[in-house]
């Protein structure tokens, strides 16, 4: 056994059960990786640091609660929470739903979607996208609203999480000016229309990333020219496809030849975040990066 997923709705509130997890873990198979279900309000100092000696994953449920007919949401406790586990170096993805508590809305949901990427978690998962139907329709969440919900969780599962867009895809949505939840709900629409969406019973994850590359740069090669910002598109162009290499030596052990625009030092570097400034600044300089796998992490060289 080289993975094991532990994800129980009472193990993920049972702070002293998951610190004897861990600490069982790192005694008896401390390279076994693991995923753990735990709930913000469980997470604290103590808890992260025991994960923060195993190789694993925390997914965290992002959940509001009723109050008055209306779903509040506490965006503050899953801020601390995020910055504990970035501290430690821990990834950590959330797990999301729609329509499912009592008071939730369509505006909520999208709310708590731009919250949880602003967030830069590893991944977003949508277990309700394994269910063939949405909750039932409220008097403040229309079926034609689950309707958009769910297109939009599939954009997301397919673009950010399926796409490994972690690592620049906030400046990607800074460069457009554009929300997540507006740009996945344009993603969704460009997957309706290229049959390659939940209707038509695409599966992301039994497709190569490098398909899913593909996919990304088309999209964003169309809504950077209707922004008007065809000019950033060699930046991201380059980002994605650098940042893709890197991804598939780690996940799939497979090297890869990129051919970029700017020099790899920059584009990895802190500048690139800021992409409209980075093409203002930077000297194109083509270059062929050999992305091979290190000693310790994946490497590269031009």
């Amino acid at each position: 056994i080289t993975e094991f997923s532990l994800h129980d709705r009472k193990a993920a509130s049972d702070r002293t059960f998951l610190l004897a997890v861990a600490a069982a873990v790192l005694r008896h198979c401390p390279e076994l990786f693991i995923s753990l279900e735990i709930d913000a309000k469980t997470l604290d100092q103590q808890l992260v640091r025991a994960l923060g000696g195993l190789c694993c994953s925390v997914e965290i449920p992002l959940a509001g609660t009723e109050k008055g007919g209306a779903l509040l949401f506490d965006k503050k406790l899953y801020s601390g929470r995020a910055a504990l586990l970035n501290r430690e170096g821990l990834v950590f993805g959330f797990l999301m739903g729609w329509g499912c508590q009592p008071g939730d809305t369509f505006r909520a949901f999208r709310d708590r979607l731009d919250f949880a990427l602003s967030l830069y978690p590893n991944h977003v998962e949508f277990p309700q996208l394994d269910e063939p139907r949405d909750p039932k329709p409220t008097g403040v969440y229309s079926s034609k609203d689950m309707d958009f919900s769910r297109g939009m969780a599939f954009a997301c599962r397919t673009f950010y999480t399926a796409g490994r867009a972690v690592p620049w895809f906030m400046g990607v949505l800074k460069a457009l000016r554009v929300s997540p939840s507006a740009f996945f709900a344009d993603f969704d629409e460009w997957q309706q229309c290229g049959s390659c969406s939940y209707v038509t019973g695409f599966d992301p994850d039994a497709v190569p990333h490098a398909e899913i590359e593909k996919m990304q740069l088309s999209f964003l090669k169309e809504k950077f020219d209707e922004k008007h910002k065809a000019n950033l598109f060699p930046v991201v162009d380059d980002l994605v496809r650098l940042n893709g290499a890197f991804s598939r030596v780690a996940a799939e052990g497979e090297e890869g030849l990129v051919e970029t625009t700017y020099n790899p030092d920059e584009l990895l570097s802190p500048a690139a975040a800021d992409i409209a400034r980075f093409a203002e600044n930077s000297c194109q300089e083509p270059c062929r990066v050999r992305v091979f796998a290190g000693s310790d992490a994946p490497d590269y060289r031009y």
